[in-house]
């Protein structure tokens, strides 16, 4: 079946299909080798895009403007003090206002009805960078990652989210997981409750694709993980749970010896980044002197042969090309 997803805006992986997900993983995994390959693209000749940042990014901005560039096109980078969108302007407003000049809007925030106002009222594609309960475009940069490195296809992997099981990857996981038949598996403790919309919603999903989709504390939900996932324990805007979360999610931080109950010698260990890993950043460093390991995952772990999360960073750039080039 042919696959046609021009015009479409990409907010949620449960808005496409099995086939439309594998496309754009195809597409990306042809556009990463010709990058490699030193072909240039034009692919986006002529096409302008706007990047609204509400919250700050490293890998999503630099993504989104070398992938842009890569294929031709031109951007435009406004974060919250340079705009007035939702401030002064409603988001209706700006939205019809940005699609007459833009070909494509991209949204990093917090609200999910923000990005899918954006996509109602602009009228042109407007693709999900983040928001508080989704994170689509990492998801596709993740699964690329997991096909160059594992043997087997994604609907005979298992995947398990280790620590805060209730944020946005977590649930991202969840979504694109159930789509693409992958045993999902949200590993926590008992008293972080899923949020039973988003589970409801997977596991119906997951009926048709054969995937399973479960929420354990038990570590003996480790054994046969083909990737080992985990986030930082204090989303943004969040620091003052920290102290409360270090004592609640410690016993699920990523050591050597949680790889080891996989029982996998081969097993991936990802992050979608920025990473505690040490004591080299300011804000790891502060905590550990108030009295609190802050790191998600051991220094050994991120620096070990499992780990693939450079590779998976760099993913974010050629899946976001895959994404621009088909739905523009």
């Amino acid at each position: 079946m042919a696959v046609n997803l021009k015009g479409r805006s990409f907010l949620t992986l449960m808005d496409f299909t099995p086939q439309e997900i594998r496309y754009l993983l195809d597409l990306a995994h042809d556009l990463k080798a010709k990058k490699r390959a030193g072909i240039s693209g034009d692919l986006l000749r002529g096409k302008n895009i706007v990047l609204l940042f509400e919250k700050t990014s490293t890998r999503t901005r630099c993504s989104f403007e070398v992938a842009c560039h890569d294929e031709g096109g031109h951007v435009t980078y406004l974060e919250s003090s340079g705009s007035q969108v939702g401030k002064k302007e409603s988001i209706e407003d700006s939205a019809k206002v940005l699609g007459r000049f833009y070909d494509g809007i991209e949204y990093r925030g917090f609200d999910q009805k923000t990005v899918e106002d954006l996509a109602r009222y602009s009228g042109v594609p407007v693709w999900n960078g983040l928001t508080d309960i989704d994170h689509p475009t990492q998801i596709l940069a993740d699964m690329l990652t997991m096909e160059e490195h594992m043997a087997k296809p994604l609907n005979k992997a298992k995947v398990i989210f280790c620590g805060d099981i209730r944020n946005n990857m977590a649930y991202a996981w969840m979504y694109g997981c159930a789509k693409m038949g992958v045993h999902f598996v949200a590993y926590g403790p008992d008293e972080l409750e899923v949020d039973p919309d988003v589970l409801s919603a997977s596991r119906k999903v997951a009926e048709a694709t054969g995937s399973v989709i479960e929420v354990s504390s038990d570590p003996g939900c480790l054994k046969g993980a083909d990737v080992i996932y985990t986030d930082v324990w204090a989303s943004m805007g969040e620091e003052d749970q920290i102290p409360a979360k270090v004592k609640m999610l410690t016993p699920f931080k990523v050591t050597t010896e949680l790889l080891a109950a996989t029982e996998n010698p081969d097993v991936l260990f990802l992050h979608c980044l920025p990473a505690f890993h040490d004591f080299e950043t300011k804000m790891a460093k502060e905590w550990k002197e108030k009295g609190f390991d802050i790191r998600e995952v051991t220094d050994e772990v991120f620096r070990s042969k499992h780990s693939v999360v450079f590779d998976e960073a760099e993913n974010r750039m050629h899946t976001i090309k895959a994404i621009m080039v088909a739905t523009l």
